[in-house]
């Protein structure tokens, strides 16, 4: 008796959410300078006084193993390295009479400095 294996090929995302707020105000920001050829990037560098820093900016690179996941058209990448550090993160926009810009939700950060620019 022989069987048949399927071919499938699952391709891989990372585990980072976006608010529909974050997505709508990052493709407005795209919009606005009229580009249609950039995604979000995320990314985890060592720095700041906790150890680790968060980038978050628009990228045309794709790199070697990103791992990408679609908002509602915008397209979020994340590289492998920095992968397992905004595993389950979400990513918002707010906007208040306190603050306004985007901000980092994450699980997996044990704390963070003072300022809130970077976590361990």
């Amino acid at each position: 008796m022989t069987t048949a294996q399927e071919n499938t090929t699952e391709t891989e995302t990372h585990g980072v959410l976006l608010s529909d707020t974050a997505a709508s105000k990052a493709k407005a920001l795209l919009d606005q300078e009229g580009r249609d050829d950039m995604h979000l990037r995320i990314a985890v560098q060592p720095g700041g006084c906790a150890g680790l820093r968060y980038q978050l900016f628009f990228d045309e690179r794709t790199l070697d193993g990103d791992l990408i996941r679609d908002f509602n058209g915008l397209k979020v990448a994340v590289d492998r390295m920095s992968a397992p550090y905004v595993q389950g993160a979400t990513i918002d926009f707010v906007d208040t009479i306190e603050k306004q810009g985007f901000t980092i939700d994450n699980p997996n950060a044990g704390g963070s400095c003072a300022c809130g620019d970077s976590f361990h």
